[in-house]
């Protein structure tokens, strides 16, 4: 075998299985779209960064991930149709497929870790037969020090094979392609799909599995900053929320943008990279974004200005996913290394296309637990092929697809952090609609979102005056420096008053049928913080 770059000396892909023609070990980021461009693979734009297609999949296929159900899981994982089982049988059988796959073959190979704070580091190795799914590694997961490579081992494997196809009939699998995780032999293997964000899950739901389950921290689906004074703030909120825009503030120090864990002392990035949404992207509403679009970043299943290497990011031919990769340092006032103390701000949003919840509220420990565990938000006309009206979403934790274990124990384990850390603040940010739902009322301005959130990170409502709404129970502030305080009260908005009513009890019933599924195994704590239907005087 014929190997090149940088590896550490002790250990020889054989020991895995493999026995490829040529092994490519940590190679540079320039080394490794020079190989792209060699292979045809993928072309430059005209900013330097690499642009591929990913093929076939040009996003995660959740109904094709499967774990393995063995003695470490089989207690422990909320079985289902998020957590798919697996035999060991199985997997042991498309491992070995998947390495006579790769007999002969050339592959590369990159050295790398997850979780910033040094005390839950995970080291991975992964083994792409592309390069450019290697360079998408080296850009999302945190990078060792050539010192480091030398000596680390693995403790995790991740193997990449998008050009091996499973039989459904033969392999156990739905389709030709697959992701499986394994705990007990801590390999993530997927084939028949070249979609790179597979891998950054894959290890994404390991730690949603890991670090809750063995350390006690929370892991999380959010954005992380920190202000001047070390004041650290989250971001949670499902896609449209404006989770992105607004934890990017060039006034504070951005932590990450995706997936942290909350430990006893730290918040700490999970990644070392960005994997942004780029479909329309513009420096004008995201400059930090595309000004990281250069040598070194990957962009995936983008379409060019015709006759041109200009990437057109309002062309969605390909798919609406198109997405940008690149370090986090490419992110000009990003924090190194990606880590904080305890969070002092925790900001829920959700855009509430029926336009009922308050712009900003203020939310107690068992509200905090139920929001957390609804993770709602709504989608509107246009969004989706289909959605005519506003349709309500749901996904537990702002992140059901990535959890194994039951998502109350991500709840219960968020309460026991607010326990913990007593002067937590928990912010509910209505992002949505004002005045009426989705084609009566007004989007909420990002203007004003922007004020609510500083007032809350510079403690300005700490100390006036709250009251509670009449259904959900949240406490809305009365004044908000910068902001028209008939907004505020969202119910004083809605020229019919009885409709908001109407509407009001209408959300909070969703509410309640969605949280039907969790209630058996939440606690009482959690289950007081539902919403309360208002009766009709009629």
């Amino acid at each position: 075998m014929q190997e090149t770059g940088k590896k550490n000396q002790s250990f020889n892909l054989s020991e895995l299985g493999l026995n490829v023609a040529v092994a490519h070990w940590n190679l540079s980021p320039g080394e490794l779209v020079s190989k792209t461009l060699e292979l045809g693979q993928g072309v430059l734009n005209d900013t330097g960064a690499l642009c591929v297609n990913t093929g076939k999949f040009t996003g995660r296929s959740p109904k094709d991930k499967f774990t393995v159900k063995d003695a470490i899981t089989q207690d422990s994982v909320d079985w289902g149709d998020v957590n798919i089982p697996m035999a060991p049988e199985v997997f042991d059988n498309l491992y070995t497929k998947v390495c006579t796959y790769m007999t002969g073959k050339e592959v590369w190979v990159r050295d790398s870790y997850a979780c910033a704070d040094p005390a839950f580091r995970l080291n991975i190795r992964v083994v792409n037969d592309t390069p450019w799914a290697n360079l998408f590694c080296n850009d999302l997961f945190l990078r060792p020090t050539d010192a480091e490579i030398e000596t680390q081992n693995h403790d995790w494997l991740i193997l990449q094979a998008p050009g091996f196809q499973a039989d459904p009939a033969i392999d156990g699998t739905r389709q030709a392609n697959f992701t499986a995780v394994n705990f007990t032999r801590k390999i993530i293997l997927i084939g028949g799909s070249a979609y790179t964000g597979e891998m950054k899950k894959g290890i994404f739901g390991v730690l949603n599995f890991v670090l809750p389950h063995e350390h006690k921290v929370l892991s999380m689906h959010c954005s992380a900053n920190e202000g001047k004074n070390g004041d650290v703030a989250l971001f949670f909120g499902l896609s449209g929320t404006g989770k992105t825009t607004l934890s990017a503030d060039p006034e504070r120090a951005l932590i990450g943008d995706d997936e942290h864990g909350w430990a006893i002392n730290s918040v700490f990035n999970f990644e070392g990279g960005c994997y942004a949404k780029c479909i329309d992207l513009s420096a004008e509403k995201e400059p930090q974004i595309y000004a990281a679009i250069k040598p070194g970043a990957l962009l995936e299943n983008i379409k060019f200005v015709a006759g041109t290497t200009t990437v057109d990011y309002t062309d969605s031919s390909i798919t609406e996913n198109t997405r940008a990769a690149y370090p986090i340092d490419f992110i000009s006032n990003a924090k190194n290394p990606s880590y904080g103390g305890q969070p002092k701000n925790i900001f829920f949003l959700t855009c509430d296309a029926f336009g009922i919840l308050p712009p900003i509220s203020k939310l107690t420990k068992a509200q905090a637990m139920y929001h957390f565990i609804s993770g709602y938000t709504a989608k509107v006309a246009g969004t989706e092929v289909g959605v005519t009206e506003p349709q309500t979403t749901f996904s537990a934790c702002f992140g059901r697809v990535f959890l194994p274990l039951h998502p109350t124990k991500y709840a219960e384990l968020l309460g026991q952090k607010l326990d913990e850390q007593k002067d937590v603040n928990v912010f509910l940010i209505n992002t949505g609609w004002s005045g009426g739902a989705y084609g009566t009322g007004s989007r909420m301005k990002l203007s004003y979102t922007r004020a609510m959130i500083t007032a809350a990170m510079n403690g300005e409502l700490n100390n006036v005056e709250y009251v509670a709404h009449p259904v959900f129970g949240v406490q809305m502030p009365t004044t908000v420096p910068g902001v028209p305080s008939e907004i505020l009260i969202p119910r004083n908005t809605w020229s019919d008053t009885e409709a908001y009513d109407k509407k009001a009890n209408e959300l909070a019933s969703l509410f309640i049928k969605n949280f039907d599924k969790y209630a058996a195994q939440a606690n009482d704590e959690i289950r007081s913080a539902a919403p309360k239907v208002m009766v009709s005087a009629e």
